[in-house]
């Protein structure tokens, strides 16, 4: 080879060593570039996801606060919820280990489908759900047959529990699972098992009651199966909520009413709601496990609405029980004088139209004070017609009538009280018998119990108390617990003492439509009002052949009202009672007022058992025959 061929190939090797070595260093220089940018610019971002795929965060449901009646005693609490659980790995033959555990705890078709299906679709180390709410005797036949159960564990966790169950359903409410529709961007409404208020204080205070979720690390495997526990921090429990409930006068009160009766009662110092009574209830603890598909229906079919809370959603006519605000309204508008009499001969012509009082052969002369003693429709037919519609329904409103209350029970219903306006807005005219009407609480009135008493509430305080139920979250007693927290009613003081004496006339006064209601030696006197509203027109005619509401079927007779507050020389507590068809305040409404209000000032003076019942042992002998408040 010629030296100068050996020269050209020599020429030829070191240009491509130089390509070559340049390669090899690009390749190194880009690989130690790479390794520089993942281990030190982004080091700590892989680190953490590496530390992501070890280590599951997942949260931990916390205790839900408990609900409390005024004295302490717990009336929505937590308790103990044994479930069976099954793992799918770790048995060979999960439905022959679901036979097996139908021989010992029965399951129904429908569970073992459900059971079945939530095995396919999840994980195989993913526990389902066996049994819930097993009962001390079922979990111990559980245990001692685990060998027979591969996959099968037990495990611990928590339910709602009312021990007063329909005693205090209306007021408490329940708990369920969320929906959708709940879902607000907390996590904790996602976990298994959580609960959230649907009715009642339950539902008011539920962000409140419901806690913070707690956290636990878990160290798992590449496929999420838990390996061990790392750390663990614990929920903030949900708040205690304290009510203004006395539990026992609650429940005395429920023993004493029926069907279609609803009692309201108030501490009219401070609003605070005592008892609240509505026949009939439901049991919320049904609601735990699930309501049956059947026992809705029975609860939806059944015409006396257990579910609904009449005390607050139940809509009345208030009958007499209005006369206090039209003799207010008639006094603030100078409309008459408290000693003007008015001639009552059993009706009242106006135009070519006669509305008739309660008592056919009438009342004589009265003034405001013997009017309410005596319930005289002619009175208030005059009054309302020299008051007008517009201020008996600006006076309603003072009263709390027809207006939103500051009740913590969601869905109650406010009321209404019809004005002129509203009427001419339907397109219809407003004429001076409608207001003639009206003067009587009859008409286009519907009002619940709890706005009548707190109507009368305010009438006895002369203060404008909103009803309440909440008296402490956490241990912080709120706002409304003293008398100086709400505001004066604006009326004076001698128009408040004359419808506080009417209203005493009516229990304590010969001639009065409620001496029945009068309340035993010892207990004070009560100051009260009758009231009886029409459900059903009588016409002239059938007053003429003297038609009696008793012949009438039970669904046809007039509502039963009385409202009234004790004692009458130092207003404490008020009361209303609505029994549905009842046929006569005085005769239904006022005797179970007055077992109610003995009840109230026996257990809140301190007394260890129910007040007096008897009716003998009213001062003054046997009490009288009660009179029929026509209303």
């Amino acid at each position: 080879m010629s030296k100068k061929e050996e020269e050209r190939r020599r020429g030829a090797f070191t240009r491509r060593a130089v390509l070559l070595a340049t390669g090899q260093v690009g390749l190194f220089g880009f690989l130690g570039w790479r390794l520089h940018r993942l281990q030190v610019q982004e080091g700590d971002r892989y680190a953490t996801l590496a530390e992501e795929n070890r280590i599951s965060a997942r949260l931990i449901a916390p205790p839900r606060g408990r609900v409390m009646d005024r004295t302490g005693h717990v009336v929505a609490a937590n308790r103990l919820n044994w479930r069976a659980l099954l793992v799918a790995e770790q048995t060979q033959d999960v439905n022959a280990t679901l036979e097996t555990f139908s021989r010992i705890v029965p399951l129904a078709e429908h569970e073992r489908t459900r059971i079945e299906r939530e095995v396919r679709r999840r994980r195989r180390f993913v526990p389902a759900v066996v049994r819930e709410f097993l009962t001390w005797d079922e979990m111990a036949r559980i245990e001692m047959n685990a060998p027979d159960l591969p996959g099968i564990s037990i495990d611990v966790g928590t339910t709602r529990l009312y021990p007063e169950a329909e005693h205090l359903a209306h007021i408490v409410g329940y708990v369920a699972p969320p929906a959708e529709s709940d879902i607000d961007g907390d996590p904790l409404l996602e976990l298994p098992g959580i609960r959230v208020g649907r009715a009642g204080i339950e539902r008011h205070h539920d962000r409140l009651l419901r806690g913070r979720a707690g956290a636990v690390q878990l160290e798992v495997n590449a496929v999420g199966r838990v390996i061990r526990e790392l750390d663990r921090r614990e929920g903030v429990p949900g708040q205690d909520v304290q009510i203004s409930i006395d539990t026992g006068l609650q429940k005395a009160v429920r023993e004493r009413i029926e069907e279609g009766t609803s009692v309201v009662v108030m501490d009219v110092r401070n609003g605070e709601v005592l008892a609240m009574a509505s026949q009939p209830s439901f049991d919320p603890n049904l609601f735990n496990s699930g309501v049956s598909n059947a026992q809705w229906r029975a609860w939806t079919a059944n015409r006396a609405t257990p579910l609904i809370n009449k005390a607050t959603n139940g809509l009345y006519a208030p009958g007499s029980t209005f006369k206090m605000v039209v003799a207010s309204a008639a006094l603030e508008a100078k409309v008459c004088t408290p000693g003007e009499r008015v001639t009552c001969p059993g009706y009242y012509d106006l135009g070519d139209t006669r509305f008739h009082c309660w008592s056919r052969y009438g009342h004589g002369g009265v003034d405001m004070r013997s009017a309410l003693k005596l319930s005289c429709d002619v009175y208030f037919y005059e009054m309302a017609k020299r008051t007008g519609m517009d201020r008996m329904a600006a006076m309603a409103n003072r009263y709390g009538l027809g207006v939103e209350l500051d009740i913590e029970l969601p869905g109650s219903r406010r009321g209404f009280v019809p004005t002129r306006a509203w009427r001419m807005a339907q397109g219809k005219a407003w004429n001076l018998g409608d207001t003639v009407v009206h003067g009587i609480g009859q008409g286009f009135y519907q009002l619940t119990p709890l706005s009548l008493c707190t109507m009368v509430s305010r009438v006895a305080s002369g203060r404008a108390v909103q009803p309440h139920l909440t008296r402490a979250v956490g241990g912080r007693p709120i706002r409304g617990v003293r008398p100086e927290d709400w505001p004066s009613m604006g009326l004076p003081d001698r128009d408040l003492r004359l419808m506080r004496e009417g209203m005493w006339a009516v229990v304590n006064e010969e001639g009065g439509t409620a001496r029945i209601a009068r309340l035993p030696a010892g207990l004070g006197q009560m100051a009260g009002k009758t009231g009886t509203t029409q459900v059903r027109r009588v016409s002239r005619e059938q007053r003429e052949r003297g038609f009696r509401v008793e012949t009438m079927p039970r669904e046809w007779r007039p509502h039963a009202l009385f409202v009234g507050f004790a004692p009458h020389d130092n207003p404490q507590y008020a009361v209303s009672v609505v029994v549905e068809h009842g046929t006569s305040g005085s005769a239904a409404a006022a005797p179970l007022a007055r077992d109610v209000m003995a009840e109230t000032l026996t257990r809140m003076r301190g007394g260890s058992g129910p007040g007096q019942r008897v009716a003998d042992a009213v001062p003054g002998g046997p009490v009288p025959t009660p009179r029929r408040d026509g209303g």
